[in-house]
């Protein structure tokens, strides 16, 4: 039984989306099992990308790590028992999970759109020739690359606060973020507009949250069951095996956007160069439960034209 002296523990970074976000789980949790507010902690653990020396000189995420960067102390203290179970933004989660440990409940998915955000421009298209524009993704950047190569693009990182921070001290013009981010955090206005997937492709599992837990938990997974969403699910199943098959991650610059259409999945996928000077795209249409597969040959479709060397940066 659930309650003050014995609560689930939910693990959670710091950041206030990442809280926002672990708050939205526990009240989903609350409300499907009839449970109150103290049967449920959250607990904070900092992540080797939540670093906030390397936040403020906007090291590159890429220097830092790769994979796990935001994922794998939270994992490590799920494996020692300290919490019970985690709450991730889905695009920072690799696409294999350590072993004992299972991601298999999605929250329902947020708008997917990536966010244009500037004190003095209205989108894109209206920022002057070399103008430049901070991002620490590599996909953002390579696609902004692509579509605008006269722009500046400048390491840019840090939380809604701080990155408005740093275009009020004229460090970018203008950065990105994600809608569903400013949605959670009730910060719409802060987006001069949302970009729509034709002109950006968001990242893998861009909008969605992810629940993990250890295979051996019952008890979490009798919880998490109810408030599991399947057609996230589904869409991140297409989604997350297009990344797999690439060996991507979130400092790779690939996008990917399953969306469901009556009974059919409709996939598109991108890979870019880094510096944008080249982007190979492609779609895929198939039933629901194809999901993955779909994914998987999309990915091989996209490799076989970018040719051997495409991903030799890395």
């Amino acid at each position: 039984m659930l309650d003050a002296k014995s609560p689930l523990k939910i693990g959670t970074r710091g950041s206030p989306l990442a809280l926002a976000q672990a708050y939205e789980t526990r009240q989903r949790l609350m409300a499907a099992h009839g449970l109150p507010e103290e049967a449920f902690e959250i607990v904070v653990i900092k992540t080797t990308g939540d670093d906030r020396a390397l936040i403020a000189s906007d090291t590159p995420l890429k220097e830092i790590g790769n994979k796990g960067l935001f994922t794998k102390e939270i994992e490590e203290a799920m494996v020692d028992g300290r919490i019970d179970i985690a709450v991730h933004s889905m695009k920072d989660m690799p696409t294999e999970q350590p072993e004992g440990l299972v991601l298999d409940c999605y929250l329902p998915r947020e708008d997917v759109r990536d966010a244009f955000v500037s004190l003095l421009h209205d989108s894109i298209k209206a920022l002057p020739e070399g103008a430049k524009v901070g991002s620490s993704s590599l996909r953002r950047r390579a696609q902004l690359g692509h579509v605008r190569p006269d722009l500046e693009l400048v390491e840019f990182r840090g939380n809604v606060q701080t990155r408005l921070k740093k275009l009020e001290d004229g460090v970018a013009a203008a950065t990105f973020l994600a809608m569903a981010g400013l949605n959670r955090l009730g910060m719409t206005d802060v987006a001069r507009c949302a970009i729509e997937p034709e002109e950006m492709l968001p990242a893998v599992a861009q909008g969605a949250i992810g629940i993990e837990r250890r295979m051996s938990d019952g008890r979490a997974e009798a919880l998490l069951d109810p408030i599991h969403d399947v057609p996230t699910a589904q869409r991140l199943a297409a989604e997350r095996a297009f990344l797999a098959t690439l060996d991507g991650s979130c400092e790779t610059p690939i996008a990917g956007l399953a969306l469901i259409e009556g009974d059919r999945l409709w996939l598109r996928g991108e890979i870019l160069r880094p510096d944008g000077s080249e982007a190979i795209s492609g779609e895929r249409w198939g039933d629901i439960d194809d999901g993955a597969a779909m994914g998987e040959h999309l990915a091989r479709d996209l490799l076989s034209q970018a040719g051997e060397g495409f991903f030799d940066w890395r």
